[in-house]
């Protein structure tokens, strides 16, 4: 509920701050006073976009500032500068943000708010009950699997000229790397292998000349060291001394005689060729051509090669994925077709059963001889809604045809028809706003829409801005809007007047001035209400 609204620079307001109250809040002044403005100010702080140009003649900024029951404080500063800001319990959010927290706070009816009642998601809204939306959810869930294959389908279908060449162009692409017929690490092992046979010279004569320092040439280190070996072994004779120098040059001796085989079997073994370095190469030309295509290395040529595997095997099941995506299809449809029937029967039984409860509530509103009827027929084609279609048909005189609502409605009867949905309907929000919902009505009509708000604001917040006593009679909570001249500048003042200004305002209302009679009139009217809240309190107990 709303507790306190405080406009400041708001077009002709200045400066107001408003206590609203439990019930019915009624807003009355003269035309052009600026109840709208109020309206259009709270609308500020329900989202509403709201320009610079509002702000008041000489101020720098407007601002809005909103105070709910729940504790919830809303505050929108909008600045000449550019600098606006957006505040919820003192943090700063955006617009969008704001409209989402506000949608299920306040709901506003006015002339083109009562437009949206022709717009289908909004009859949806009215008929579909906890046990629709749940059968809603299922169908969305089947609905949305079913549309995200049909495009995959028709992706696969479309492409299906272009796979096979793909196909054709992997197994080009498999050929080509199995013709190399490459192993692990060959072209590492391979380039090992050319750096060797590439300097084969400089390799022999280094390897020939170390055997010869060993133990073929002049230096014959291993002759020599058995000569020191010798020497050794005849001092030992005489002294033991030397023993330890002895084993050590034993130790070396032998590691000398095995590495001097190894380098005499190395060189045994070398077997340089201009061919095979040819061969070699050639070998690496290609692995190098098959790098450049398919990876860095023979190792990931080869994990290259088994994608492109893979690759073949899925584009050669095309054809059979196709197939069963059909399938999957067909049964996605089957389960929509369930389960938007299921949900076509039930949105046609909550329709009747709310059509009947509205086309009472309108009758009593003046149009004895109106039917309404919300009519749910099968629609051509699913849609994220389901498989239906929904409209509102209306008629307002004996012996014609229902129509469409948006053909045959005038703006008074669409205001009555949205006051009468509201009656009936349980889906509103805490605080509801009616703006002009009186147009083109007088007389016992008037009557009826005044017992009408009565009743919808039992069971929450309602502010409604009128010219018709017969509604202000029945507020709970009445403000005059007024507007005065101060200091050459025209100011609007929002006031919560007393039962004895309630009887002037509506003696005004009703008649244009305070006669006696007309002030009589007005007690009349304000007894006859209370009369009236007496007759439902007794009936809610």
């Amino acid at each position: 509920m709303l507790r306190i609204l405080t406009v400041e620079n708001f077009a002709l307001i200045e400066n107001v701050t408003v206590e609203f109250g439990a019930g019915l809040n009624i807003l009355t002044g003269e035309t052009g006073a600026g109840k709208s403005i109020l309206i259009e100010a709270l609308g500020a702080v329900l989202g509403n976009k709201i320009g610079a140009s509002k702000i008041r003649k000489g101020a720098d900024y407007l601002s809005v500032k909103a105070f709910f029951s729940n504790g919830l404080k809303i505050f929108r500063k909008v600045s000449r500068t550019g600098k606006n800001s957006i505040t919820v319990d003192g943090k700063p959010i955006t617009l969008a943000t704001l409209k989402k927290i506000c949608a299920d706070l306040v709901d506003v009816h006015g002339q083109n708010k009562n437009l949206e009642l022709l717009r289908e998601e909004k009859i949806y809204a009215l008929i579909d009950d906890e046990k629709i939306l749940c059968e809603l959810k299922s169908f969305q869930r089947i609905y949305r699997e079913l549309s995200s294959k049909r495009r995959t389908l028709e992706k696969k279908l479309s492409a299906r000229a272009e796979n096979l060449e793909r196909l054709e162009f992997l197994r080009w692409q498999e050929r080509e790397i199995n013709s190399a017929r490459l192993k692990p690490d060959e072209d590492e092992k391979l380039n090992a292998e050319i750096k060797k046979l590439s300097h084969a010279e400089k390799i022999a004569e280094n390897v020939q000349e170390s055997a010869q320092i060993l133990n073929d040439g002049d230096f014959d280190i291993l002759a020599g060291l058995a000569r020191v070996a010798k020497n050794l072994d005849d001092v030992a004779r005489y002294d033991d001394k030397l023993n330890s120098a002895r084993k050590l040059l034993e130790d070396a001796s032998i590691n000398l005689r095995e590495a001097y085989e190894e380098i005499r079997d190395y060189a045994d073994g070398l077997d340089f060729s201009p061919e095979q370095l040819d061969e070699l190469q050639a070998r690496a030309d290609v692995i190098f051509k098959l790098k450049q295509k398919y990876g860095a290395s023979v190792n990931e040529i080869l994990e290259r090669l088994e994608k492109i595997r893979g690759e073949i095997k899925a584009a050669e099941n095309f054809d059979s994925d196709v197939e069963d995506l059909q399938k999957n299809i067909s049964e996605l449809e089957h389960q929509t077709e369930i389960c938007a029937e299921k949900l076509l029967k039930l949105r046609q039984a909550s329709a009747k059963k709310l059509s009947a409860s509205i086309e009472l509530e309108i009758r009593r509103l003046g149009m004895e001889r109106a039917q309404f009827e919300i009519v749910v027929a099968r629609a051509e084609k699913f849609s994220v809604n389901g498989g239906d279609t929904a409209d509102i048909l209306f008629c307002a005189n004996v012996g014609e045809e229902k129509l469409s609502l948006s053909n045959v409605v005038s703006g008074g009867e669409l205001s009555r028809i949205s006051l009468a949905i509201k009656t009936v309907s349980q889906n509103s929000a805490a605080t509801m706003i009616f703006d002009e919902i009186d147009a083109g009505i007088g007389g016992v009509t008037a009557k009826i829409v005044a017992e009408c708000l009565f009743k919808i604001s039992r069971g929450r917040q309602v502010l409604c801005i009128t010219h018709l006593p017969q509604i202000a009679s029945m507020a709970d909570v009445h403000l005059q809007i007024s507007k005065s001249e101060v200091d050459g500048r025209t100011i609007t003042k929002v006031k919560k007047i007393d039962d004895d200004e309630r009887v002037k305002e509506i003696a005004r209302m009703a008649s244009g001035n305070e006669s006696i009679a007309s002030i009589k009139n007005a007690s009349e009217m304000i007894s006859s209400a209370k009369n009236f809240f007496s007759n439902i309190d007794g009936q809610d107990e």
